[in-house]
């Protein structure tokens, strides 16, 4: 998708541009806060709410797991689909997928409580929302300068997060006592089209029909030979899996862990949640522009990967020392979320660790963020029946510093300088602020 990525706006840049959001890409960041709101209303009850009714928490990791195979799918090819069709087109296909299936998970699975068809039609939508917003990230670094992408990721994420779970859960919170679960669901559905329609009818940036000049079959080989050609890339994508794999297995467990153990309120845990996800995406943005100053790779490693193991461990024992407080509880979710928050500088790391094929290095990047839905569902799955909720937070939280560990090995190639600033060359290394060349 190579093409000469957007300019500065000149000598009085838009307020969009001094934020660190691209201007001609401002109406994508909305349209995705409202797909993800959308896609996140159920993340803080569907798994109570399957359990409610008759399912087993192995039968909702299971659905959950299998949601995660197909995302994970998607998420690889959101990143070479874009180079053969265009970021544009992905995302049309990523809001079809998601809209039509979703119709049918809740027609006839939900409502009739059929759980084959729950399981069919859930995992299939599992290709819904990667294609939509990786298609717009793969998009955001194509159009983007260099010196400026650490913190358009940054907002990209702000986003991301904010819909999935933050503000989703307060819609749901909102919703749930007028109209109950199951319409609530439905209400969701709602917010991804609009969503959709606002980032696909009001963005007209050029790269997001742009498409490579290779054969469709090669361009799709590179996105998985990349990984042992340059072997950071792969490392980069192992490092974005571990990032959001813990997250996606808290949604199955911490809503019954708070609800039943520690003994919230199901209202209780959704506050918990939003606060847990506000903290993350206010954090995204400051991560980006940290990661701009400090360093992507040293950013990653020690607020991501070390901070997230320390947060994992409070998550778990300071709710079981101090019980249903609200205060402490909210405390040791805000810290998880800005924690998590710490990968953002990873979006702007990987493509520059390649920079002649952005895409496929996005393709790992995004099949990480994909396998991150899988893997933390699974782990949960199959570790918390023989060592309970206590094994897999240590599971998770020795995750965390295995990725802190494989984050020193992000370093950039010597024929891709690092940016810098003046009193202190980065030198290929790592990443540092930007000025203007």
């Amino acid at each position: 998708m190579g093409s000469t990525p957007l300019t500065d706006s000149g000598p009085s840049p838009r307020l969009t541009d001094r934020l660190g959001i691209p201007h001609p890409l401002a109406w994508g960041f909305l349209g995705l806060l409202l797909f993800m709101i959308g896609d996140g209303v159920e993340s803080g009850y569907l798994s109570p709410y399957l359990t409610d009714n008759g399912l087993s928490t192995q039968r909702v990791a299971l659905l959950l797991s299998a949601y995660g195979i197909t995302a994970a799918v998607a998420a690889w090819g959101s990143g070479a689909l874009s180079e053969l069709w265009g970021p544009r087109r992905v995302m049309w296909t990523g809001l079809g997928i998601w809209g039509v299936c979703q119709v049918l998970f809740l027609a006839f699975g939900v409502g009739a409580f059929n759980y084959p068809v729950m399981l069919a039609t859930y995992t299939l939508r599992g290709f819904g929302y990667p294609l939509f917003a990786f298609g717009f990230l793969v998009w955001i670094t194509s159009a983007t300068p260099q010196r400026r992408l650490g913190s358009a990721v940054g907002w990209f994420w702000f986003a991301f997060s904010g819909g999935l779970p933050t503000l989703g859960s307060l819609f749901a919170k909102a919703t749930i006592p007028v109209v109950g679960q199951y319409a609530t669901l439905w209400l969701s559905l709602g917010l991804v089209v609009l969503g959709g329609a606002i980032a696909l009818l009001g963005v007209r940036e050029p790269h997001g029909t742009m498409r490579t000049e290779g054969r469709p079959l090669a361009t799709l080989l590179k996105s998985i030979t990349i990984v042992w050609q340059q072997p950071k890339i792969g490392i980069g994508g192992v490092v974005r899996a571990i990032n959001t794999a813990p997250e996606f297995g808290f949604l199955v467990f911490l809503p019954l862990f708070f609800t039943k153990t520690v003994g919230f309120s199901l209202g209780s845990w959704l506050t918990l949640l939003s606060a847990m996800f506000t903290s993350n995406i206010i954090w995204n943005l400051l991560f980006g522009v940290i990661g701009d100053k400090l360093g992507w790779r040293r950013t990653v490693a020690y607020c991501g990967g070390l901070g997230c193991a320390v947060s994992t461990l409070l998550l778990y024992y300071v709710p079981v020392a101090t019980g249903a407080h609200m205060g402490i509880a909210l405390l040791v979710c805000v810290l998880y979320g800005a924690t998590l928050a710490g990968y953002v500088p990873l979006s702007a790391l990987m493509p520059s660790l390649s920079p002649e094929h952005k895409g496929a290095a996005m393709s790992i990047l995004n099949l990480g963020a994909g396998l991150s839905t899988f893997i933390g569902p699974a782990i949960v799955g199959l570790a918390i029946g023989p060592l309970g909720i206590v094994g897999v937070i240590w599971i998770f939280a020795l995750l965390y510093l295995i990725s802190a560990i494989l984050a020193f090995f992000l370093r950039l190639p010597p024929e891709q300088p690092a940016p810098a600033t003046a009193q202190q060359p980065a030198a290929g290394r790592d990443i540092m602020v930007t000025e203007a060349p």
